[in-house]
């Protein structure tokens, strides 16, 4: 069964920092736009970066697996091979990790591949890939 699209609508504070690095350094179409918002197509789900130049990121962590991850994130979850491309591509452009390309729950139904990082606006994504793909979901 195909899973439906999600839509997400956040806050950037540079609508150009926003569409360089969504549409540029990520990969992800740019679809409708107007003077205060831009959408994404973010590997099949659609995005919509708002305009919003008072925003400010509220800064949080809830450990997992040894990690700090940052609350609020949204993120994707990738085929291994594509997030490994990923993953390379982010460290050749020097990206500033808050969790660098990682494996976590090792050996456990949950194993997966992961990183953290920030737009030019603060938000926290995830990118993750399964080491198998039908344990998304597993306990």
């Amino acid at each position: 069964m195909a899973l439906p699209p999600f839509h997400l609508a956040f806050p950037v504070h540079d609508l150009d920092a926003a569409r360089a690095f969504y549409g540029g350094l990520l990969g992800c179409p740019e679809g409708r736009s107007a003077a205060e918002w831009i959408d994404f197509d973010f590997y099949g789900h659609q995005i919509v970066a708002h305009l919003s130049p008072d925003a400010a990121p509220r800064p949080h962590h809830n450990p997992v697996d040894g990690h700090d991850v940052p609350v609020p994130h949204f993120g994707a979850v990738l085929d291994m091979a594509a997030w490994r491309n990923l993953a390379d591509r982010l460290q050749a452009a020097g990206v500033d990790f808050v969790i660098p390309p990682t494996i976590r729950f090792q050996g456990a139904p949950g194993e997966q591949a992961t990183m953290f990082f920030l737009d030019p606006s603060g938000n926290a994504i995830e990118i993750k890939a399964m080491a198998d793909p039908d344990n998304l979901f597993a306990k």
